[in-house]
């Protein structure tokens, strides 16, 4: 038997061609598909990038008002992974991890629990540019900051680890919170669970989920080697996020993720709330 014949890729059917590169990547797919004519139009394929759409993404679509209108798979997946589309009455927005194809997701202000929100003496309403949505919260001043967002557990991609962050910026006069470190947390609960449970005070007294965060911009902060201190970073898109915390999703899970940022003590002003975003 001659071990140096080699099977021409190339000259297998196109649907076994694409079965092949269905197996692998997007980024794989995109780079296979400048080989030859032949493999393109397998890289290229809808039953290639059906495979790396979740399954979930054309009943999530339709919930959207602003749904790309693709008419090819491949054109569907890198219109999502560019440019997030708003769900379920613009309560949060729903894109894909370019790289992955996974579900990434961020819930508006306007549907966060913030504890005064609804008081015009604290926080406003404001719609501001280069956002994804139609309203951003705005801290007039408060001694009494909290957030907390929930998102049921099905909605993520099984198999994946996610992070959440909280998507903020200052305005120009904002101040305190370079002294005054928030309690961050993210943690699996039972579906309809309590907002009030944990109390803030559970929470400020420690454990496990506890850690702790300066929100302040990174060119305030004088010192950020502090012991498991969380830092903001600067996003693309002109935004900063903090890390609150991550979550395995396994798939299946019946319940809800709830994120969480604090803090009690101290006043504050000035803070832009735009929302948090789950990603994997």
């Amino acid at each position: 038997m001659d071990m140096t014949q080699h099977l021409d890729f190339q000259a297998l059917p196109e649907g076994c061609i694409a079965n092949v590169i269905s197996l692998t990547s997007p980024p794989d797919a995109c780079r296979l598909s400048v080989l030859s004519r032949v493999i393109k139009l397998a890289a290229e394929s809808d039953a290639v990038w059906d495979k790396f759409l979740p399954p979930e993404t054309h009943e999530i679509l339709s919930h959207s008002a602003t749904a790309s209108a693709a008419k090819f798979k491949k054109e569907l997946y890198m219109s999502l992974s560019h440019t997030p589309v708003l769900i379920d009455d613009a309560a949060m927005s729903f894109s894909l991890e370019k790289w992955t194809g996974k579900k990434c997701y961020m819930i508006a202000a306007k549907c966060l629990r913030i504890a005064w929100g609804d008081t015009p003496q604290y926080w406003q309403w404001k719609t501001l540019p280069n956002t994804r949505f139609d309203e951003v919260a705005e801290l007039q001043w408060l001694g009494w900051f909290e957030i907390r967002g929930r998102i049921a557990t099905r909605m993520l991609s099984p198999s994946i680890l996610y992070k959440a962050y909280l998507v903020y910026k200052f305005t120009e006069g904002a101040w305190g919170f370079e002294n005054n470190p928030m309690v961050v947390a993210v943690s699996a609960r039972a579906y309809g669970f309590d907002y009030e449970c944990p109390t803030l005070s559970e929470m400020l007294e420690g454990g496990e989920l506890k850690h702790t965060a300066i929100l302040a911009h990174p060119e305030r902060i004088s010192n950020n080697e502090a012991h498991d201190q969380k830092f903001p970073s600067k996003r693309t898109d002109g935004w900063l996020e903090m890390k609150l915390g991550e979550f395995f999703c396994q798939g299946g899970e019946e319940g809800e993720l709830e994120m969480i940022c604090c803090e009690l003590i101290g006043s504050k002003s000035g803070i832009i709330v735009q929302g948090i975003e789950i990603r994997p």
